[in-house]
């Protein structure tokens, strides 16, 4: 079995969340694993933790869908990768998320970018700076069903940030949201991203062990309820 790398640029969510479902079950069934790289026209997405004050105030429409996590956007600036990929039996949903994350975090440390994670959160972060608090930079939203995954990751390059002021993203309400635009003085296009991803998500999909970048030290108190952010779903 082989894996493939395939762009489609910018793509139709409901669109692609069909042709996910229809490689998922050709995955299942044995056949080749597929990532796929893209942009979405700009579209909400709420995973099935959203809560009711998570969504659009302005009556902006969602679609609910069955990956685990929050309310997130997708749009034209933001590199979209869904690895449609089997698990092996040592690997569970939380080592998958790490694997993905490790790989936006090696990804992003070639462009002289240091992130990590928060501990209690999914997805990669940027530590607090004295003008700025803990910011998210890519999120991770995925659906394990028979030992193989579908959704993936989201990371900020370059969209409209707007979005961040119409709903609750990712349920954070004690942080920020930012993108490699707001933090680099030259960021790559979307399309490089997807280029410098591949070689970071193949070497952690090799399914090797690793050694996890260090979190990001948190400047609040840790959650003690339900983790925000925590975005994987499990169904076998």
């Amino acid at each position: 079995m082989s894996r493939h790398y395939r762009w489609l640029g910018l793509v139709d969510y409901q669109e692609t969340w069909d042709l996910q479902r229809e490689l998922h079950a050709r995955v299942v069934e044995g056949g080749d694993e597929t990532v796929l790289m893209l942009e979405h026209h700009a579209v909400y997405t709420a995973g099935r933790r959203t809560l009711p004050e998570h969504r659009p105030i302005d009556g902006t429409p969602v679609i609910d869908v069955d990956r685990g996590g929050l309310i997130t956007w997708h749009g034209p600036g933001q590199l979209v990768g869904y690895p449609i990929v089997r698990l092996p039996d040592s690997v569970g949903v939380v080592d998958y998320i790490r694997r993905v994350e490790e790989a936006v975090i090696r990804y992003l440390a070639e462009l002289g970018l240091v992130t990590g994670r928060v501990r209690g959160r999914a997805g990669v972060w940027l530590a607090a700076a004295t003008d700025k608090p803990e910011r998210k930079i890519a999120q991770i939203g995925v659906r394990v069903a028979h030992k193989a995954a579908m959704h993936g990751f989201s990371l900020n390059v370059a969209p409209d940030m707007s979005w961040t002021q119409t709903i609750v993203p990712c349920g954070i309400t004690d942080a920020g949201v930012t993108s490699l635009a707001l933090e680099l003085s030259d960021p790559p296009t979307v399309r490089e991203a997807a280029d410098g991803m591949e070689r970071h998500l193949e070497a952690m999909l090799a399914w090797g062990p690793f050694e996890q970048s260090p979190d990001v030290e948190p400047t609040a108190p840790e959650p003690t309820a339900v983790p925000q952010g925590v975005s994987y779903g499990l169904t076998v």
